[in-house]
């Protein structure tokens, strides 16, 4: 009897205790390394170089304990005044912004000095920091992201945008890429010769399918930037889905192509790419004006050709920045794009800051599409417009790099600048000769970080929405294309050649580029 107290109490006890224990089998902890946290703070204010080699891995925010935090951009604030880093600087720092007994005074700080050695596993311990700082931005991302899910009223393909671009900001924010030595970098660019040398391969890039323009760029190499620019109804849609064509109907290099369209739809430029590889007119393929024989020529050379060919558009109109750079990570990676083409730049729309003007909005996309071209390895074309200066100037209408449309970083970030120059379009009114050889089209290169400054001369059939290189065609420099003379004379024969007259700017229909004699929008 004496023991049944002591036998009740005891279950009561056991039971008492596993019901204060039970919530904490279901609790959860963010990810955290208090302890790491302390050692990398240590060893910073113990040795003069720990900084510089931790800073290139973790930011203050990459800290759990707040402490820490303040204490780390303490660290920070005195790297950028070239000051030493140490346990009494440090406190000084954290006092000056009224800190110091948030962080828990100049105990904590001298303690955090004790808790380590010396800093030779400090890099060790920051990615491990870092990774515990990734796995928490995720768990906050998804969370957020559950929450709106439910939301009815939510858009789901902005909230699919808004995912991605949370996802990418932690990888452009916080994984960055380690410097390579000499060797290292020697080492891929021996592979890289040893590879051209095997391949005995004149085009090292993507190629134009114009062998005078592959001469000067050696097609478009990857992790360049290329921007091609002209007047309104010039020719630059036309010519760049020449490009794409050329690159994914290659027959020895066939490259999957993606082209983003702001301005056109999907089925117009499928009109405009059938119409050069069928050449048919292309007024005839819009308005399916087709005789029996040209259907059946638009079967076998058009449609046959390219419904395999490794071709993707998009034609998102208000297409931003940060959801191009996320529907091109996936057409690399999912499809293996290996070049891409946006018409045009002016159209997108960056941050959506309100307190940045347009130029400072077109200086961040070019800047963007830089940055994305080296990530992804891969060359892209950017279309511009170029500004009415070329209009208003009296002397010789060529563009220049001064023309670029709304700002200068263009320039600055591209590593090719191409001008597209037709002297039918100007009638020609301030040459000497006063005559201009009908499609002569001239490519001028403004810009070519990593070649010659050259103009490559092609030919248009904008009424076929297709270009041709001029060194290939004998009666084009033969001079046998009849030349224009006074404006609206009328045209000579030709044998058979198109005669071009400069179109409306104005276009009302589903067409760009104008309009030729024979009412043929190009």
């Amino acid at each position: 009897m004496d023991n049944l107290p002591n036998i009740n109490r005891k279950t009561t006890r056991k039971k008492t205790s596993s019901i204060d224990l039970n919530p904490m089998m279901y609790g959860k902890v963010p990810p955290q390394a208090k302890e790491l946290e302390e050692a990398i703070l240590g060893a910073v204010m113990l040795e003069k170089a720990a900084f510089d080699n931790v800073i290139e891995i973790i930011q203050s925010e990459c800290f759990y304990v707040d402490a820490h935090q303040r204490i780390f951009k303490a660290c920070e604030r005195l790297a950028e005044k070239n000051m030493p880093i140490d346990m009494l600087t440090v406190v000084e720092n954290l006092k000056a912004n009224e800190e110091l007994d948030l962080v828990g005074g100049a105990f904590y700080i001298s303690k955090l000095t004790m808790a380590v050695t010396s800093s030779a596993n400090i890099i060790t311990h920051g990615r491990i920091l870092l990774e515990k700082f990734i796995q928490r931005k995720l768990i906050e991302i998804s969370g957020e992201i559950i929450n709106n899910a439910y939301i009815e009223s939510t858009d789901v393909f902005d909230l699919l945008d808004e995912a991605e671009q949370k996802i990418f900001n932690i990888t452009n924010n916080y994984l960055k890429k380690d410097y390579d030595d000499i060797g290292g970098a020697l080492a891929k660019a021996i592979t890289r010769i040893d590879k051209l040398r095997q391949e005995k391969n004149e085009i090292s890039g993507v190629p134009s399918g114009f062998p005078s323009m592959d001469k000067v760029t050696y097609g478009w190499q990857p992790s360049d930037l290329i921007i091609l620019a002209a007047r309104p109804s010039v020719g630059k849609t036309a010519f760049a889905l020449n490009l794409i064509r050329n690159a994914a109907l290659h027959p020895t290099n066939p490259t999957p192509v993606a082209f983003f369209s702001l301005e056109m739809s999907s089925a117009q430029l499928v009109q405009r790419i059938l119409s050069a590889e069928s050449e048919i007119k292309l007024e005839k393929i819009s308005r399916g004006n087709l005789e029996d024989y040209e259907y059946q020529q638009l079967q076998t050379k058009g449609i046959q050709r390219l419904e395999q060919a490794p071709i993707f558009i998009d034609d998102t109109a208000a297409l931003n920045i940060f959801e191009f750079r996320a529907k091109a990570r996936r057409l690399v990676n999912k499809s293996k794009v290996g070049l891409i083409v946006i018409d045009y730049l002016q159209l997108m729309s960056g941050s959506g800051d309100r307190n940045s003007n347009r130029e400072q909005e077109i200086s961040t996309i070019s800047r963007n599409l830089k940055v994305l071209a080296k990530e992804l390895n891969i060359p892209i074309i950017a279309l511009s417009q170029l500004s009415r200066a070329v209009e208003s100037r009296k002397e010789s209408k060529i563009p220049q790099l001064s023309d670029l449309r709304e700002s200068g970083a263009i320039e600055q970030d591209a590593d090719m600048v191409m001008f597209i120059y037709r002297p039918e379009y100007y009638e020609m009114q301030n040459e000497p000769s006063g005559e201009v050889i009908q499609g002569e089209t001239l490519i001028k290169i403004a810009k070519h970080r990593n070649g010659s400054l050259e103009t490559v001369h092609l030919r248009a059939r904008l009424d076929i929405q297709k270009f041709e290189d001029a060194g290939t065609d004998s009666n084009f420099n033969a001079g046998s294309w009849k030349p224009m003379g006074a404006k609206g004379a009328a045209p000579e024969s030709s044998g058979g050649a198109q005669f071009f007259t400069k179109g409306s700017k104005m276009n009302t229909g589903d067409f760009d580029e104008g309009f030729d004699n024979n009412n043929a929008p190009f």
